[in-house]
């Protein structure tokens, strides 16, 4: 792991702020299981959708595919009736890749009360148009909070990548 933060300098840059995105929907009937305990799944799906927007917004040209999530726990229930809100950002980039931070949060609409229900950790890829990996830009960080964050995230990253090699 490198511990030390060191950009490249002359690539293309966009801030972590260019690209986040947040959601809310409205948990339904359809999204869980007769107890009224929304699918893992369905989140998963909704996680899935938010990390992709926010690797388009930065590579911009590129079509994205997931690579990989980390293992998602869920810490508290969803039910029928909540708004699930989902808030994401780019962590960290490689030269093709990104690691996006999903945070999901449930609202139970009628107490206005917001519980952390889950974090993820989601690795995509831009590909060009033959389907190959492509560069994105850099991240330009902004402040310590940032620079924190990318360096988690390249420790991750580079879990990952001896994870994938066994």
């Amino acid at each position: 792991m490198t511990n030390e933060f060191q950009p490249p300098q002359d690539k293309p840059k966009k801030t972590v702020q260019e690209s986040e995105a947040e959601t809310t929907i409205v948990m339904l009937p359809s999204d869980a299981n007769p107890l009224g305990n929304v699918f893992g799944g369905m989140i998963l799906k909704y996680v899935d959708l938010l990390a992709g927007l926010v690797a388009k917004r930065h590579a911009g040209h590129a079509n994205i595919v997931t690579a990989s999530i980390d293992s998602m726990t869920f810490l508290k229930p969803v039910y029928i009736g909540n708004a699930l809100i989902l808030k994401a950002r780019i962590n960290y980039v490689r030269r093709s890749s990104m690691e996006a931070e999903v945070k999901i949060v449930a609202e139970d609409l009628n107490s206005s009360l917001k519980v952390h229900t889950g974090t993820a950790y989601v690795t995509l890829v831009a590909l060009d148009e033959k389907g190959k990996p492509t560069e994105v830009p850099q991240l330009r960080l902004r402040d310590e909070d940032e620079k924190r964050r990318f360096l988690e995230g390249q420790t991750r990253m580079e879990t990952r990548l001896k994870n994938r090699k066994r």
